[in-house]
């Protein structure tokens, strides 16, 4: 199960027993999700552009889940007492896939949030679990190699793109805010042991964008080990290094480009 995901370098934990659940009960479920994971790419120039927030190969992730059917649900429990309700509970989950007896698989995308957010959804698969809402609860994050190869990849960037200069990046959508513009020149000016712009701009984007209190898979592995969401049957899926891509240059950052503009386009709407 899941081997093509493993083949891919994904990083693949079930705990409380859910493989055997998958395994038997959600093996067309699980088909769909692999099928899904197998279609994300993040290009570079979108980790940029974003500067570390949500990109929009994770967004293309949510599209393709969804038109598999886990869509997003909020469940809303009730305890009545004679009939009359007396207290009322609502869990939102990004992507469920329901059945028709009733059956369901809740899953979240953790790509680059604070990593309290874990807690959150491990609480709320606990809880849908124990009321018996979930019979499994899944969490995609940044896999190991992702994260630690965060700087590596964004070294690349800079370096093949011959990127020396704050302006050299204005063409790949980046403008940095007054902390990281003083931020990069602290690291480049300083007497012991200056950094070239390369080495300072990705030093600094990436511990203020992919720190260690965002979420990556060791974090989720931290509060799993610890009991959190526990007896909730669960399946940990790590985002591997290799879905990010190099390739596409200027056409990724157009449809960067295009959903910005979209999205203000909305909000001016508003007003």
């Amino acid at each position: 199960m899941l081997d093509a995901l493993r083949d891919r370098g994904f990083e693949i934990e079930f705990h409380s027993h859910a493989e055997a659940i998958l395994s038997v009960d959600f093996h067309g479920a699980v088909r769909e999700l692999e099928s899904a994971l197998l279609t994300a790419t993040i290009p570079i120039e979108e980790i940029i552009a974003g500067g570390g927030g949500e990109a929009k190969g994770t967004q293309r992730l949510r599209k393709a889940l969804t038109s598999r059917d886990w869509v997003k649900t909020k469940f809303t429990i009730e305890k009545r007492i004679n009939g009359k309700p007396r207290e009322s509970q609502s869990h939102e989950v990004d992507h469920v896939r329901e059945f028709e007896n009733g059956q369901c698989l809740a899953l979240e995308i953790e790509w680059n949030n604070k990593d309290p957010f874990f807690d959150r959804d491990l609480e709320n698969f606990k809880r849908l679990h124990a009321d018996g809402a979930i019979s499994v609860g899944i969490i995609v994050t940044r896999g190991r190699s992702l994260h630690e190869g965060i700087h590596d990849l964004v070294a690349r960037f800079v370096e093949e793109r011959e990127i020396t200069r704050f302006e050299d990046l204005e063409q790949w959508g980046y403008a940095p805010t007054r902390r990281q513009y003083a931020a990069v020149t602290r690291r480049m000016e300083r007497k012991k042991k200056p950094l070239t712009f390369r080495e300072a701009f990705t030093d600094t984007f990436v511990s203020d964008k992919f720190g260690e209190a965002t979420t990556h898979w060791r974090k989720l592995e931290d509060r799993v080990r610890r009991g959190v969401g526990n007896p909730c049957p669960l399946l940990l899926l790590g985002l591997p290094r290799s879905i990010v891509t190099f390739h596409e240059g200027k056409a990724a950052l157009a449809e960067v480009q295009s959903a910005y503009e979209h999205e203000s386009g909305d909000n001016l709407s508003s007003y």
